[in-house]
């Protein structure tokens, strides 16, 4: 009989790859160091990992490569504190722990058969990119895909490498936008919410997918009920103050929710039904 891993150990892991995407933003590419926890390891779109800078401490991030493609685990980390600062001092070759995968995962399956809207701010594109690439090596599985990415200038947008590609693709209709007009830029100038209006993607088969600041998401929530989506027609993901992973410190507590375990994903319908402390 073969033990589950203990969630309280982080499997030792190699960074094989670091791509700076943004000035505080750096997508680290890993791999587990055992070959049989390799081999075992399984994750859902959306879920979480904590990654451990030894000497410093752990902190959570949502895997944002998808489970359609193993060659490693992606993670894109926004300097933002002491362990994110640790993080951002390390390069290939380098070695730290991952807990993963933690959480619950975007309901991908509910989605089958319908059109999807994916709304994402900044850094909030990093738990789309993981449902986004599924869903796109799954195509035959979901109607037509909307992407709509944004971020205040052009140098705050990660990704670059990869947006091409997105553009390009005639079973995807991506539209980047920017805040303020930027030289050189060639895409939509205006807010997120603003964009999506315009966009105003059919409600009626749909489910949308947002992630971002507080703030985008606020107006963005807005515009989605304008346009018709119901409450449980929109799909969003957490990272509040999660720390332990497996709902034992009460950290990420929202009333009697954990966003460690009972989320990080959740439909507003769901949050809707929380305290409001978020």
């Amino acid at each position: 009989m073969t033990s589950l891993p203990n969630p309280y150990l982080p499997d030792m892991a190699t960074i094989v790859e670091t791509v700076q995407e943004t000035p505080n933003i750096k997508t680290f590419r890993v791999r587990l160091d055992s070959e049989a926890r390799r081999k075992a390891f399984t994750f859902q779109p959306g879920q979480v990992g904590q990654l451990s800078v030894f000497g410093t401490g752990e902190s959570t991030f949502v895997i944002n490569s998808p489970p359609t493609r193993m060659d490693y685990l992606q993670f894109s980390v926004m300097r933002a504190g002491e362990v994110t600062a640790a993080l951002h001092r390390l390069n290939a070759g380098d070695r730290i722990g991952v807990r993963a995968p933690l959480g619950n995962w975007f309901p991908y399956e509910s989605m089958k058969g319908k059109d999807i809207v994916f709304i994402g701010g900044g850094i909030g594109m990093a738990p789309l990119r993981t449902l986004l690439l599924f869903m796109l090596d799954n195509r035959k599985d979901y109607g037509r895909i909307r992407l709509l990415y944004g971020a205040r200038s052009p140098e705050d947008m990660a990704f670059k490498a990869e947006l091409p590609e997105w553009l390009g693709r005639d079973d995807l209709e991506t539209v980047l936008t920017i805040d303020r007009e930027a030289p050189g830029w060639e895409h939509r100038v205006g807010l997120i919410p603003n964009v999506l209006r315009e966009m105003a993607p059919p409600a009626g088969n749909a489910v949308a997918v947002t992630c971002g600041p507080p703030i985008m998401i606020k107006f963005t929530l807005q515009a989605l009920k304008d346009l018709g989506f119901a409450d449980g027609q929109i799909v969003t993901t957490l990272e509040k103050r999660m720390k332990c992973g497996v709902g034992l410190c009460g950290r990420c507590n929202i009333g009697e929710k954990y966003v460690c375990v009972d989320g990080p994903v959740f439909t507003y319908e769901q949050l809707k039904e929380l305290p409001n402390e978020l």
